[in-house]
């Protein structure tokens, strides 16, 4: 009684004060912690249980794979597998055995092993059919996850997510479209789940109105927009530029738990409204904690809005007010609000002091500002750093040249690309992105390989002659302005 309503320690003290422990009750108790996610007290349980001289069954066994899922520890899963297959007792052909294997050895991404457990199942289960789909979608083999979902007798909602999903994360819109319409002629009917993903999908390519259009088939279908369709309907309309849509879908939640809080601060954050994300922050806290993300969303949004007083508050408060440490994204909100507003000496102090090394993105912010701002003696260090963090990549390199050119040291330009030629790193070709009835249209400079080129560029021809037209029309008009003068 005390595990089903998450009252873990009262449950704890009654175990201990049994008169006589027996494997049921630790069976109980493991299984309890192991689905509430207290894996390492499952684990010692396991160890205490053994100790007493008591013999584990499936039960058991299933409490142990569990946990180690939520550890991610495919090493400890597989002695746990060993010690099953040891044990004439316990087989791993037991469905349910073979599906918490199953399961195990997908969540820690070791899907040979997975596919050797399926392959040997005796009996397989829609939820060992699902296992495999959601496996390999989610790590993105696509192909074979397409092919579990074909080969499998009977399909359920679970199914047709898991595989519309995978697609959504690969960013093929299409696909993804196709899938759902599939599914709707199959007779299966779609859940919050699958309208997040479909506009999850509207929102990975700019597609506003495939997002519309989403949105009123769930308003058709009379369905309950949750927290995590809410969330994903925000996030739609602010990533594709209609951050009121997104505000109307924010305001017209009657369920908001803090990813909504969040995605909606980090909405106006990105629009440039740094003083509603304050607003909202402030306003969230009346219900709802804010949790690490929501700490990265609104120092963000000061950051890109000059409020370094509010900003800073936060920032120093975090621990006190809400229990949160200060993470490495937390300090280089701080170090970019400092470096944005030009604070370059309290930046290098934040770096400085920092309780851990600097990032990537740490050092880039400070170079960034540097340039702005001229300060050569600093960008020399950060790009320095930056360089030993990633020495192949091109843009720091460039990042310097560009910085000594500006100041009109051509030489020291000129040598850190003869540099950059040495160790063979080249700057990558410049290219653009549209989206076109969900399809994805890449142009990289200088390249004519694109199947509509001609067209293109009889196309962008008559812009420019249209432009010259209006420039000269323009100079024209304002040379009798003058001459009536």
């Amino acid at each position: 009684m005390y595990l089903e309503n998450g009252l873990v320690g009262l449950a704890y003290q009654v175990f201990w004060h049994m008169p006589v422990l027996d494997a049921v009750s630790f069976n109980i108790m493991i299984v309890g912690y192991a689905k509430r996610g207290y894996s390492l007290e499952a684990l010692e349980l396991f160890r205490e249980m053994v100790g007493l001289g008591l013999e584990p069954d499936e039960f058991t066994i299933v409490g142990l794979l569990v946990s180690c899922e939520q550890l991610g520890n495919a090493r400890l899963g597989k002695s746990v597998h060993a010690w099953i297959e040891q044990r004439k007792s316990i087989s791993s052909s037991n469905l349910i055995l073979g599906n918490a294997l199953l399961d195990m050895y997908v969540k820690c991404k070791k899907l040979e092993s997975a596919r050797r457990i399926f392959d040997a199942l005796v009996e397989k289960d829609i939820i060992s059919w699902n296992t495999m789909i959601a496996g390999y979608a989610k790590v993105g083999e696509l192909d074979l996850a397409h092919t579990f979902f074909d080969q499998m007798p009977r399909k359920n909602l679970f199914s047709w997510n898991s595989l519309i999903s995978g697609y959504s994360q690969k960013g093929d819109y299409m696909m993804v479209m196709s899938l759902f319409n599939c599914m709707v002629v199959n007779n299966v009917r779609p859940d919050s789940v699958t309208m997040a993903i479909l506009v999850h999908a509207a929102a990975e390519i700019g597609g506003l109105e495939q997002g519309k259009l989403i949105h009123s088939l769930v308003v058709r279908m009379q369905m309950k927009v949750d927290a995590f369709l809410g969330s994903a309907l925000i996030d739609m309309y602010c990533k594709c530029g209609s951050i009121e849509r997104a505000f109307m879908v924010f305001r017209g939640l009657t369920e908001k738990d803090v990813n909504v809080w969040t995605t909606m601060i980090t909405g106006f954050a990105y629009h440039g409204y740094g003083s509603k994300a304050l607003e909202l922050f402030s306003e969230m806290q009346v219900d709802v904690m804010p949790n690490e993300v929501t700490c990265v969303a609104i120092l963000s949004a000061c950051s890109h809005n000059g409020l370094v007083d509010e900003g800073i508050e936060i920032f120093n408060s975090m621990k006190e007010n809400y229990g949160i440490e200060p993470g490495i994204e937390h300090y280089g909100c701080l170090v970019d609000l400092f470096a944005r507003s030009g604070r370059l000496a309290e930046a290098k102090e934040v770096v400085d002091k920092m309780p851990m090394k600097p990032s990537r993105s740490i050092w880039g912010s400070i170079v960034g500002a540097c340039r702005a701002h001229g300060n050569m003696e600093l960008a020399e260090r950060a790009l320095t750093e930056l360089l030993k963090l990633e020495p192949d990549e091109p843009g720091g390199y460039i990042l310097l040249s560009n910085i000594y050119a500006t100041l009109g040291r051509w030489s020291c330009s000129d040598k850190i690309r003869e540099h950059m030629e040495r160790r063979g790193v080249k700057k990558n070709a410049g290219c653009s992105s549209v989206v076109i009835d969900g399809v994805f249209h890449d142009f990289v400079a200088a390249d004519k390989q694109h199947p509509r080129w001609e067209e293109i560029q009889s196309i962008l021809n008559c812009l420019k002659n249209e432009m010259k037209s209006s420039a000269d029309f323009s100079f024209n008009f304002l040379q009798m302005s003058l001459d009536l003068c």
